[in-house]
């Protein structure tokens, strides 16, 4: 049985007032789908931020899928090295990459956020379910994740170890939380739309993790082959932006009818 540590006062209070240094799968418990929130929040849910006007909106029948690709050789993937805390080394039988660039065979590169930045009006429930980010393995599960502003976010840490969950939003309230013991939860909203907030640790200066906050739902992230799909669109023209935390911004217009479905492709030019 693996003991768990524990931290005087002083040393967590040390660790909770330092600024979080440089350094970088999702767990079953996220959603980074947006439009796969509503289902649930409707029924019974707070009034989310205005998205244009006043008017209480209601889903549409669009789709949007999303492909995200790299256009040349992907950077060597760079191991992270846990070794300073012994409790994050024992957890990985084999190395354990970063994840700020992950591209699979067919060029898909996932952890791409995209979302409806302009054109969206009225106002959308708030999904009353938490997004979950989970410490586990001394890495945040999952690096890239999206949530309705108000929305609560549950975060969790599944480590036998200290961790220190370090938001640096620049509009919304920036907090920094210890958590000492395994099994520990703590829950937080951000009030205010933010593409990206970034999370760091202190205590593990190679954990980080962004989160997109958005005041409707109609946003996801990319998986491991570069897909996502935007649902309940209604009919309209719409700027998309999707977000990278190493190849940036960019952005597309496009007009959807009732119940059609279309394509877009983002392609990142590799550095």
């Amino acid at each position: 049985m693996r003991r768990i540590r524990s931290y005087s006062p002083v040393v967590m209070g040390i660790l909770v007032a330092i600024g979080c240094g440089s350094g970088k799968p999702q767990s079953a418990a996220a959603k980074t789908d947006g439009t796969a929130q509503m289902a649930d929040a409707t029924a019974a849910s707070s009034p989310a931020a205005p998205a244009g006007s006043s008017a209480t909106a209601s889903l549409g029948a669009a789709t949007i899928q999303l492909t995200a690709r790299l256009d040349g050789a992907a950077p060597t993937r760079e191991v992270v090295k846990m070794n300073a805390d012994p409790v994050c080394q024992q957890q990985h039988t084999s190395a354990f990459y970063m994840e700020d660039v992950v591209v699979n065979a067919q060029g898909g590169l996932k952890n791409v956020f995209v979302y409806v930045k302009e054109g969206v009006t009225g106002t959308f429930p708030t999904p009353a379910a938490p997004v979950t980010i989970d410490q586990a393995g001394c890495w945040y599960h999952p690096h890239v994740l999206g949530l309705q502003v108000n929305q609560p976010l549950e975060i969790v840490n599944s480590d036998a170890t200290l961790h220190n969950i370090n938001a640096k939003p620049t509009v919304n309230p920036p907090f920094n939380v210890a958590q000492p013991v395994k099994g520990m939860k703590t829950t937080k909203k951000f009030p205010k739309p933010e593409v990206m907030v970034k999370f760091k640790c202190n205590v593990h200066p190679w954990m980080n993790a962004y989160a997109g906050v958005v005041n409707h739902p109609f946003f996801g992230v990319t998986d491991d082959a570069g897909a996502a799909t935007i649902n309940g669109l209604p009919a309209g023209t719409y700027t998309l932006e999707a977000w990278h935390e190493v190849y940036g911004t960019q952005t597309q217009s496009m007009t959807v009818g009732d119940g059609e479905t279309k394509t877009i492709t983002w392609t990142f030019k590799a550095k």
